[in-house]
């Protein structure tokens, strides 16, 4: 099993136990495979949801570059769903575990298709 495929079900873990949600495994490795290298870094390989700077560059790069959504309160109000949704508690939120809820949520799964 390659380092990518233990990480994808790593994530899924953690959408199943953290998050109480059965993944779209094509999704979840569409998702994945779109982080890039970001998850071979434990830095970049999780977001730090409790630094407002870092959800500004979920929302900038992610949401809006990414995923093509206008900006406005809607993007933040979803990030923070998503981090409820995920744990506040939970201190390492997988970026590609929160990018995978954030495309479900938003309904951009076609940006994967």
């Amino acid at each position: 099993m390659s380092k990518r495929d233990e990480l994808i079900q790593k994530y899924a873990e953690d959408l199943r136990g953290k998050c109480g949600i059965e993944p779209d495994m094509a999704l979840l490795t569409k998702v994945t495979i779109g982080c890039g290298p970001s998850i071979y870094n434990a830095d970049s390989a999780t977001v730090a949801s409790s630094q407002p700077a870092e959800l500004e560059t979920v929302k900038a790069n992610f949401l809006i570059k990414k995923l093509g959504l206008p900006d406005g309160p809607e993007l933040m109000d979803g990030i923070n769903k998503a981090i409820e949704t995920y744990g506040q508690s939970e201190r390492s939120k997988y970026r590609a575990v929160l990018y995978y809820l954030l495309v479900t949520q938003f309904g951009k799964q076609a940006v994967y298709g």
